[in-house]
């Protein structure tokens, strides 16, 4: 069978060539490459504000999601001139990489031309590269751990970031966790932001002592836990960006929401189907993140309580691979 011809996209005075258009991506839902620029095209303002100056991973899926999952770091060459990217170390290997960095909706647009569906962008901005602006918190579930107890322990975080004073900003991950982003002003590097994150999930933990583990190592965490995972605030680890589609065969989107709606959401039900028109209905959700600012220093002095009360951090992993 011949393929599809190409698939010119203007994205913001800028045209985008789509090759193999008809190529399907989630053989499921008989989705389709242009299906997926589509859909971006369609959360444009969002998916931007999300990746908007940040290093970002690309997840590659060139023969859909069925297929082989690659990790690339590096803007290849060859790419467009009007393509925005930024330098950054990996000191432990002595390497670099000049990762995407989305400044307009027609990057988004050539990252799935080379076949990209997921987008990980880092908790820092080029600017500030090694001073993160954005605390994540990843709610992450043990096998057997259902998702009513996600939902519980989101709202004893939401109940501690009112007490702190801190606006958080809540999405579905894409799988069977929640996501809770703070916007923080980019005054401490990524080990002090850990290290407040840690302090933060030790005390989700003693308010939820039945739902939730800090433990680090995966086989000493009781399987219907729920894994408050501080690590995610490590230098060069990323999660899935809001609104970016998941590499999962439902074509699931992680997908902000509000904090009345944690009671009611399935995140199965957020798909690159359904979410064009919740967006085209509410718009970006988090379109006012950078709106609240937030210090960490109340958290760092939680981490020296602590400490002096004995507690031992379990280690930071350390760097991922400079990658593809």
């Amino acid at each position: 069978m011949a393929k599809a011809p190409a698939v010119e996209l203007e994205v913001g005075g800028r045209t985008v060539r789509i090759s193999n258009p008809d190529r399907v991506y989630f053989p499921a839902l008989g989705a389709t490459k242009l299906d997926l620029a589509e859909y971006y095209l369609a959360v444009g303002p969002g998916i931007v504000n999300a990746l908007r100056e940040r290093p970002c991973m690309l997840h590659r899926f060139p023969t859909g999601v069925a297929g082989e999952k690659v990790h690339q770091k590096r803007v290849p060459a060859g790419a467009p001139p009007w393509l925005q990217t930024v330098r950054v170390h990996f000191p432990r290997y002595g390497q670099h990489a000049d990762e995407l960095c989305v400044t307009e909706l027609a990057q988004v647009i050539w990252a799935v031309q080379m076949s990209t569906v997921e987008f990980h962008p880092w908790n820092s901005r080029r600017a500030h590269v090694e001073q993160p602006d954005e605390w994540r918190i990843d709610l992450d579930p043990m096998p057997d751990c259902p998702f009513d107890r996600v939902r519980r322990v989101a709202h004893v975080v939401h109940e501690v970031l009112d007490e702190l004073g801190a606006v958080g900003w809540p999405k579905t991950t894409g799988g069977r966790g929640l996501h809770v982003y703070v916007r923080i002003h980019p005054t401490h590097g990524f080990g002090d932001v850990r290290r407040a994150a840690l302090a933060f999930a030790r005390e989700v933990e003693r308010r939820a002592p039945d739902d939730v583990t800090t433990t680090w190592w995966r086989k000493d965490r009781d399987p219907a836990a729920l894994f408050v995972d501080y690590n995610q605030n490590a230098r060069d680890h990323t999660m899935a960006a809001a609104y970016s589609v998941r590499g999962r065969p439902g074509a699931t989107v992680s997908t902000p929401i509000w904090w009345d709606e944690l009671d009611d959401v399935e995140p199965g039900d957020c798909t690159i189907g359904t979410v064009p028109a919740r967006f085209a209905e509410v718009g970006d959700l988090h379109a006012d993140i950078d709106r609240h600012p937030w210090s960490i220093e109340p958290l760092l002095e939680w981490a020296d309580r602590d400490e002096r009360a004995g507690a031992t951090d379990p280690g930071q992993p350390p760097d991922d691979d400079a990658g593809a």
